[in-house]
């Protein structure tokens, strides 16, 4: 049985072809490819890739200037931060939520929309597998080209599981008896009549947007579709902590607000969504309000 895409990549000696990432001893990140011949260079000197073709992962290497570097191969949510970026690339945090939270299995047929630099596809990629589908879909061409070139850069190749279609979802989606959506877009409502045809009863949308009133319309055309359970929205954070010794205290900085969730499920057909029972707030739909259903009583 052969190894899925991309394993044989992550263990074992480094090869030429690989992806290094080599810790500083301030704990900086330099990220290369191994050649045979060529040299790292950095302002504390240099050393030849071939010290570390052939040598175990978790090797440490020293430069010309005698400055000890720790070589490991980049793990995939180091590997995102690093990728060259057209469009902004979705966290590790927010991936992480997307793939639990939208449940994203092995052999799972995904929609995508909105690849960006191709993040957010990695990570699909590698949960669903090689049985799976991951079909993404880019307005812009430049986009899907880059996304292209780190997709392939971290599997070693086109992976089998991916068609990347360049135009809008809403235009082109003609999957049917798909078992997860994901929009990562400006306006997801757009794209709410297609996905409501291409979700299997059970099926998880999931969208992720970066403002309070992209949340509130993404929010309120889902239920006003009325072919999905009661959306739920969310975000994450994340704070590291310091630990040395009895010096134990949160970091200063931390990875706050880089964007909203949104999952619902997909109804049967023919199916009302249960009335909501929780009351909204007095002045909720007011005359402030000009989003989906508008017209209610406040």
């Amino acid at each position: 049985m052969s190894e899925p895409t991309g394993a044989a990549r992550r263990r074992g000696p480094f090869e030429v072809g690989d992806q290094v990432q080599l810790t500083d001893p301030k704990g900086r990140h330099y990220t290369f490819t191994l050649e045979a011949g060529k040299n790292f260079h950095t302002h504390k000197g240099s050393f030849p890739h071939d010290e570390l073709i052939g040598a175990p992962e978790g090797s440490v290497v020293r430069t010309t200037g005698n400055v000890a570097y720790l070589a490991l191969r980049p793990l995939l949510p180091d590997y995102v931060l690093s990728m060259p970026r057209g469009a902004a690339v979705v966290y590790p945090k927010d991936a992480g939520q997307i793939l639990a939270f939208a449940d994203i299995f092995p052999g799972a047929r995904v929609v995508e929309a909105g690849v960006g630099s191709g993040s957010l596809s990695s990570f699909l990629l590698r949960a669903i597998g090689d049985q799976g589908m991951l079909h993404s879909y880019e307005r812009r061409a430049d986009f899907a080209e880059i996304a292209t070139a780190n997709v392939e850069r971290y599997f070693g190749g086109p992976h089998p599981a991916w068609k990347l279609t360049v135009g809008d979802l809403q235009d082109n989606l003609d999957e049917t008896d798909v078992d997860r959506v994901i929009l990562d877009m400006l306006a997801p409502w757009e794209c709410l009549e297609a996905v409501k045809k291409a979700l299997v009863p059970g099926g998880i949308l999931c969208c992720y947007v970066a403002t309070t009133t992209q949340l509130s319309k993404t929010v309120e055309s889902i239920r006003e579709i009325g072919c999905f359970a009661e959306p739920q929205p969310w975000e994450s954070m994340i704070r590291n902590w310091h630990v040395e010794g009895l010096a134990v205290r949160p970091d200063h900085r931390m990875i706050g607000h880089t964007g909203f969730l949104v999952t619902a499920r997909r109804l049967a057909d023919g199916v009302e969504p249960p009335m909501r029972r929780r009351r909204p707030a007095k002045g909720a739909y007011g005359e402030d309000y000009e989003g989906p259903g508008s017209d209610r009583s406040a």
